[in-house]
């Protein structure tokens, strides 16, 4: 788990700030719908911790889970004027979009076929998998995702610890984006996780950064992660696509 109290040789003292990529674009920030932020109040609450550390436009992404969130575009557009009025309230200027994070379940294909996703940008669909195992099907389904014209982003693979660097790797020739935690880089998920995610950044295999927001927790891992060199790298001298969405 994150923890504040590491060895200090290992970050850099800089005031870095996430403004360089400018989108974060996998949160869940929209209140009440999935695990992410339970009200307008929590929402606010991220949201400026995101601000704060450099983010101008957020794409918030709650979960569509056919056990758990059984989220629509109804659904998820109803949180996010929500929150919109809640920013306005607030006097909060940001821009901020939705789409979705979609489980990579036995409805996914469905969704897929009639052209039920929620879009990230023109024709970006995020997607995770299991934390366990991965889906049988992974490679026709998104073939067929790539047929249709969309750009699929499988998000965070450095969490999937039955994944190395290779079969992830074989996860971009198929033509997935990848997109990872920053948080993952200051061991909030566990070592294995940390390391897989710094081999991606070694390995030139990483397309989208974000914070993945769910709670005030995960607000403060990812201002910590400023001060790692990884992160420095990801945010000066890295071909990262965040901007393309602004």
């Amino acid at each position: 788990m994150f923890s504040f109290f590491k060895k200090k040789e290992r970050y850099t003292d800089t005031n870095l700030t996430y403004s360089s990529i400018a989108v974060d674009m996998h949160s869940h920030v929209l209140p009440g719908i999935d695990d992410g932020a339970q009200n307008p109040q929590e929402s606010i609450y991220l949201i400026r911790k995101m601000m704060e550390a450099g983010i101008t436009k957020i794409i918030a992404t709650p979960h569509i889970m056919a056990d758990y969130y059984k989220n629509t575009a109804e659904s998820i557009n109803g949180a996010l004027s929500i929150l919109k009025e809640a920013l306005v309230q607030e006097q909060i200027e940001i821009e901020i979009e939705a789409a979705a994070e979609h489980y990579f379940d036995e409805t996914f294909e469905d969704r897929i076929n009639n052209h039920k996703l929620m879009i990230i940008g023109e024709n970006y669909v995020l997607f995770e998998f299991s934390f366990i195992s991965p889906p049988p099907n992974a490679f026709p389904v998104i073939q067929r995702l790539i047929q249709l014209g969309h750009k699929p982003i499988l998000a965070h693979p450095e969490r999937y610890s039955y994944l190395d660097v290779d079969q992830i790797r074989t996860y971009r020739d198929w033509g997935c984006c990848l997109q990872l935690n920053t948080i993952s880089l200051t061991g909030y998920y566990g070592k294995t996780a940390q390391k897989t995610a710094e081999a991606l950044i070694d390995n030139q295999l990483v397309d989208f950064i974000s914070s993945d927001m769910h709670h005030p927790k995960h607000a403060d891992a990812f201002k910590y992660a400023l001060r790692l060199p990884y992160v420095h790298r990801l945010l000066t001298d890295y071909p990262l696509k965040n901007i393309l969405l602004k």
